[in-house]
C-alpha cells in the first residue's frame, strides 16, 4: 500500500535554504522486516512511501536472508512509491542497511552465498582470530574488539566454509591458518558485498565503491581511510574482495537503464554512498551539530550522537562510525529498552497502564534488560540479569518501574559518553517505539534533566533522503535544517528531576554492588548529579 501525504502549495524558503525548491530525494531503506522507499521534497514533505516485506531464516545461532529479495522487494517498493511523481523532479537516492549484514558475489554481482545478517553469531572462533591478529588496529579505532556478529568475522566464516569461496579445497587450508583460501578466493573474482554494496551494484549497472559506515564492521581503519592490509593479509582475506571505500555523502554513480527500467527511478539518477540504519535515523532526526543525540527507543536502546573528533572507550562499548563531512558519529546499542514491555505485560491495555502509571508515586525501579546475554550498552556485563528495586504494590507501579528503568539507563549513557569525552551538551531528540508513548517520553526528559524534541518522522528512509539531498551541493546539516521536522519540545520539570535523581543512583549503587558497573563510572555520574 501506498501512503500519500499532499505536498505543501508553498515552499518554506527560509527553512529550504539551497536546496532546489521542485526536486526530490529518494530514502531507500533494507530494513530486518521490510525494503522500503520514501520520496521527499526540498521542504521535508513525504511526497509516497512504499514497502514490501523481507523473510528471513533463523537456526541457531545463524540468521540469514536472500540477496535477491532485498533487489526485488526494493525495486517493486520504489515502482509503487514513484508511481504518481513526476521523473524530472527526482534528483538522487541514498541507502540504508542492517549493520554488518554481508555476502560474496561474483565477479558480475550474482549472490554466491546467502546474506549474513546483523546479528548472525556463527563466527565466534574467527572473532577470536581476528580480534588476536588486528587488536593493535581495533583498539586505535576506539572500539577495542570485534563480535561475532560483525561483518570481517563473518567473512572469515565465509572464507573457511563456503565452496564458492574456497575454490572447494581451501577450507581446511584456512581453517589451520594456511591462507589456501586466500588464494581460491583470489582468482576466482569473489568480491566482498555488504547488504547496500549488492544494491548499489544493481542500480548503477556496475559496482560503486562502498559507504565507510557499512565498512566499519568489517575492519576499515576509519582515520586512515584504508583497509588494513598487513593484518588482512595475516587473515588470509585477499585485497581482490574488497569494494572502494568511500565517506557517506559521496555521489558514487548513477541509476543505469536497466535498473530504471525495474524500479521506475529515472535513469541518471545520482547515487549516493550511504550509512547503516542507525545513522540514517540519527540523519532523519536531524542530530548533526555538535554534541546532538539521537536516543532511538525500540526493543533495545540505541544511542548514535555527533561529534567533531573520534571518541575512543578503553571498554568497547561506544563505537564510532564516520560521518558526512568530517564529522564522527559515536554511540552504542544496549541490551535494554521498550522490549521488556511486550515481554512483561504481553495483552495488557498500555494506554491504560500508562494513565495509571502517570498517577502513580511509586519510586520502584527495574533494569529493563531485554536480552538474555546480558549487557553491552552502557556498561559490558555478559552475566546481567533483570531486578526490581523497591516495592510495586501493583500492576500499573510495576510498569512504571519498567519505564523509570529505561530512562534511568538512558541518564547513565550519558553520564558514561561524557567521562570518555564525548560532546553530550547539544539538542537531545527520542525516536523509536518508544517515543509514541508521550508520558514515556516527558519521564526520560525529567529523569535526564534536559529538553527532549520528537521529530515528525524520523525512520532511516527519511534521512537517507537527507543524505540524498546532499547532491545538489549542501551539507548535511543544511538539508536536515531544510527537511527535518519538529512535533515537539518537552521541557524537564525541575522538581520531578530533583525527585527522580535519589532512584537513578541507588540503581547506580545497585549495578556497582552486581560487579557489573565500574565505580568509577558511577563516581562520574554522581559527581554530575551533584552539579
Amino acid at each position: 500500500m501506498t501512503d500519500r501525504l499532499p505536498a505543501d502549495a508553498t515552499q518554506r524558503a527560509d527553512a529550504a535554504g539551497e536546496l532546489p525548491a521542485d526536486a526530490v530525494w529518494l530514502g531507500l531503506d533494507l530494513g530486518t522486516q521490510s525494503a522500503r522507499c520514501v520520496a521527499v521534497d526540498a521542504a521535508g514533505t513525504v511526497l509516497a512511501a512504499a514497502s514490501r516485506p523481507l523473510t528471513s531464516h533463523r537456526e541457531g545461532k545463524r540468521h540469514e536472508q536472500d540477496p535477491e529479495q532485498w533487489w526485488s522487494a526494493l525495486a517493486e517498493a520504489c515502482r509503487e512509491a514513484l508511481a504518481g511523481i513526476a521523473p524530472e523532479r527526482i534528483r538522487g537516492l541514498a541507502i540504508d542497511g542492517t549493520s554488518g549484514t554481508i555476502l560474496l558475489a561474483d565477479a558480475s554481482g550474482r549472490p554466491l552465498t546467502p546474506g549474513l545478517m546483523y546479528d548472525d553469531g556463527r563466527a565466534a572462533t574467527q572473532a577470536e582470530r581476528a580480534n588476536a591478529v588486528g587488536e593493535s588496529v581495533w583498539l586505535e579505532l576506539g572500539y577495542r574488539s570485534m563480535q561475532p556478529s560483525w561483518a570481517l568475522p563473518k567473512l572469515l566464516w565465509l572464507l573457511e566454509n563456503e565452496p564458492a569461496a574456497s575454490g572447494g579445497g581451501a577450507g581446511e587450508a584456512a581453517a589451520a591458518g594456511t591462507g589456501g583460501h586466500e588464494a581460491a578466493a583470489a582468482g576466482t573474482g569473489v568480491r566482498l558485498l555488504h547488504q547496500t554494496d549488492l544494491v548499489t551494484w544493481r542500480l548503477a549497472g556496475h559496482q560503486v565503491a562502498a559507504d565507510a559506515s557499512h565498512a566499519l564492521k568489517t575492519g576499515y581503519h576509519l582515520t586512515e581511510e584504508r583497509w588494513p592490509a598487513a593484518e588482512f593479509a595475516e587473515l588470509g582475506v585477499p585485497e581482490s574482495l574488497l569494494p572502494e571505500v568511500v565517506r557517506p555523502g559521496t555521489v558514487i554513480g548513477a541509476v543505469c537503464a536497466q535498473a530504471a527500467a525495474a524500479t521506475g527511478i529515472p535513469e541518471g539518477t545520482a547515487i549516493v554512498a550511504g550509512m547503516t540504519d542507525g545513522c540514517a535515523a540519527q540523519i532523519g532526526a536531524g542530530a548533526l551539530t555538535p554534541g546532538a543525540w539521537n536516543s532511538v527507543l525500540g526493543t533495545t536502546l540505541v544511542f548514535k550522537g555527533m561529534s567533531p573528533h573520534l571518541v575512543r572507550d578503553p571498554a568497547g562499548v561506544v563505537y564510532c562510525h564516520r560521518g558526512p563531512g568530517d564529522s564522527w558519529l559515536p554511540g552504542g546499542a544496549s541490551s535494554s529498552g521498550a522490549g521488556v514491555i511486550s515481554r512483561e505485560f504481553a495483552g495488557a491495555d498500555l494506554a491504560e497502564l500508562t494513565l495509571r502509571a502517570s498517577e502513580s508515586e511509586s519510586t520502584a525501579v527495574a533494569y529493563p534488560l531485554v536480552s538474555t546475554g546480558g549487557e553491552r550498552f552502557p556498561f559490558r556485563a555478559p552475566g546481567a540479569e533483570p531486578f526490581m528495586l523497591g516495592e510495586a504494590p501493583d500492576e500499573a507501579a510495576r510498569f512504571h518501574a519498567y519505564l523509570l528503568g529505561v530512562a534511568c539507563v538512558e541518564r547513565l549513557c550519558f553520564d558514561y559518553l561524557d567521562l570518555l569525552g564525548a560532546p553530550v551538551d547539544g539538542p537531545l531528540t527520542l525516536t523509536g517505539g518508544g517515543a509514541a508513548n508521550r508520558y514515556w517520553s516527558r519521564l526520560r526528559a525529567d529523569v535526564m534533566g534536559r529538553p527532549v524534541l520528537l521529530p515528525e518522522q524520523a525512520e532511516g528512509a527519511i534521512g537517507m533522503a537527507v543524505l540524498a539531498a546532499t547532491s545538489s551541493g549542501v551539507s548535511v546539516q543544511d538539508a536536515a535544517a531544510a527537511m527535518v521536522r519538529i512535533r515537539e519540545e518537552i521541557a524537564p520539570d525541575p522538581g520531578r528531576t530533583a525527585h527522580w535523581t535519589p532512584v537513578y543512583l541507588t540503581f547506580l549503587d545497585e549495578l556497582v554492588r552486581r560487579g557489573w558497573l565500574d565505580s568509577a563510572v558511577a563516581d562520574h555520574a554522581k559527581q554530575r548529579a551533584a552539579q
